[in-house]
């Protein structure tokens, strides 16, 4: 099974941001759905460009709530542009399902966050042009993987929507990435 990025034969990129070149048309694997780019955008912080963020669903939306909800397969790929650590990346996550998220639905993620957490810890450190892809695969979970190595999965459909928010929720990571990866 291929696990890393497939592309579609005679694939262009359809957006190319801070040097990253976005296909239109993605798959999970040979046998998986077709995604299309709903739209990307770069993160940043503190005036610095830390990743472009693509977000790749089966179905175009504007609409925050619909990519959030929709069942389905979906991918999330975030192309690094400066180093980071793993905590660094793993804290950014875990502050945007804060901001995202009250008490109780936190409590009910917390042992799929601390899978996750162990995944991004697994890298140490992410550098420029590397990428981590963020695939939600209905029969698998959440599948998360780093150059094109897999790092594990976490289950849950409610999972991922939680994972989403952080980018597409009330309070994302950054307004202009998520009006980027709706589209806009």
């Amino acid at each position: 099974m291929i696990l890393a990025l497939v592309l579609l034969p005679g694939a262009a990129p359809a957006l190319e941001l801070e040097g990253v070149k976005l296909p239109e048309r993605v798959r999970l694997s040979d046998a998986g759905a077709e995604l299309v780019l709903n739209g990307a955008g770069v993160r940043t912080r503190f005036f610095f460009r830390v990743y472009v963020g693509a977000l790749y669903l089966e179905k175009k939306t504007k609409s925050a709530q619909a990519a959030i909800s929709r069942s389905g397969a979906k991918r999330v790929a975030l192309h690094i542009l400066r180093e980071l650590t793993s905590a660094q990346l793993s804290d950014a996550l875990e502050d945007g399902l804060k901001n995202n998220h009250d008490a109780a639905e936190l409590a009910k993620l917390d042992s799929r966050v601390k899978q996750l957490r162990t995944m991004f810890d697994a890298a140490k450190v992410v550098k420029p042009s590397d990428v981590i892809l963020i695939a939600y695969l209905p029969d698998s979970g959440t599948r998360v993987t780093f150059n094109g190595d897999v790092k594990g999965a976490v289950a849950g459909e409610d999972f991922n929507r939680a994972l989403l928010r952080v980018w597409l929720g009330e309070s994302p990571a950054d307004g202009d990435l998520k009006q980027g990866m709706l589209g806009g």
